[in-house]
């Protein structure tokens, strides 16, 4: 007889000590989390709830991590594919697995999460649509998340739009005040729920990146000046070796972000190693090395709170599921996160360890 949803995630998390058995087990040094806490941070990880049918990577990802953040079952486009449905099925599992671990929301108004329905709407139905989102997802969570990412990406340069805003339903139907108005809304709808603003891109050192790092203090100062309650801003973090990065540079725009008394996290970090050499040693001490030199840069601010990755192991990572779906019989499969496809630990885990070891200090 196939178990319950409920029997599942019982059995996961009881077998939690057993599971790992083993080498990766038997470490002496710290895991992520608790390396974390001692330089006074947390580290999590993305899960999604696919993550909870493989028992093995369930425990890995409850045993390294201090907060997870759904990865994609809270998104717009997940949560309400047709306009009358309100899927929350695989989120409440997440939540239900977690247990005492804190749970992050993301996200709430994304312009890129954008079914067909939504887009069919006039300007008027879009507005209702929006309100209608925050209010009954955020009164539905209420309690339950450690915060949520109210707004995702607001600016994307390429679509030549004045601030240079990302475009997208929301953006269409009230402008740039959106982003207020999903702000105002999910505190009203959750009081307690830590609020974030999570922006992509704003550690590549090019054109790109400058123009999202301006628009961003822009965006901060105004929501301030308006009163607005804004908790953290999240840099996502995900690094591509075809652009520029100057990471002291980048530290200095954090403390620069400081000054605005929020704090901040690394929300979404991971290394893409699609450039690097084929061979797995090379390639992986040099996802290593930029896991290291972003992270001792970064951790200088205090203000930083927070690391969490994309997923954890490289199996679960975006980067590899792409290269699956695009070729099948990929024999060269990408390796952007601290632990292999087989839940082993990876040069860039300890690097990692390197990292908040340094801040410690």
């Amino acid at each position: 007889m196939k178990p319950s949803r409920r029997e599942t995630l019982a059995l996961l998390a009881g077998s939690a000590a057993t599971v790992l058995a083993g080498p990766a087990q038997a470490r002496a040094e710290p895991t992520l989390s608790e390396a974390a806490r001692g330089a006074g941070i947390v580290f999590g990880t993305s899960i999604a709830a696919d993550t909870l049918a493989d028992p093995a990577q369930a425990t890995l990802y409850r045993r390294e991590a201090g907060i997870f953040t759904v990865d994609y079952a809270l998104k717009f486009g997940a949560l309400r594919p047709e306009a009358d449905q309100f899927l929350t099925a695989d989120a409440d599992a997440i939540l239900a697995f977690a247990g005492p671990i804190p749970v992050r929301g993301h996200t709430l108004a994304w312009n890129e999460s954008r079914p067909d329905w939504l887009m069919a709407l006039s300007t008027a139905e879009k507005r209702k649509a929006l309100d209608r989102h925050v209010d009954e997802t955020v009164g539905y969570y209420a309690g339950k998340l450690h915060s949520w990412d109210v707004v995702n990406e607001p600016f994307w340069p390429g679509h030549g739009l004045p601030g240079g805003f990302r475009d997208g339903p929301w953006l269409e139907a009230f402008g740039e005040g959106y982003v207020e108005r999903a702000f105002r809304r999910t505190a009203a709808a959750d009081p307690n729920v830590r609020l974030v603003l999570n922006e992509a891109m704003t550690e590549r050192w090019d054109e790109t990146g400058a123009a999202i790092r301006a628009g961003l203090l822009k965006l901060v100062d105004r929501l301030q000046d308006r009163g607005v309650r804004l908790d953290v801003v999240g840099l996502q973090g995900h690094m591509l070796p075809q652009y520029p990065y100057d990471d002291n540079g980048f530290s200095d725009f954090v403390a620069e972000l400081a000054t605005r008394r929020v704090d901040i996290y690394i929300t979404e970090l991971d290394i893409d190693d699609a450039r690097f050499p084929r061979d797995v040693a090379a390639r992986d001490a040099m996802v290593a090395a930029r896991y290291r030199d972003f992270l001792s840069a970064v951790l200088v601010v205090p203000a930083v709170k927070m690391v969490i990755t994309w997923q954890l192991a490289d199996s679960a990572s975006w980067y590899y599921h792409g290269e699956l779906e695009a070729h099948p019989s990929a024999s060269r499969l990408p390796r952007p996160l601290p632990f292999n496809d087989h839940l082993q630990p990876k040069p860039a885990r300890d690097a990692m360890l390197a990292a908040f070891g340094s801040r410690r200090a």
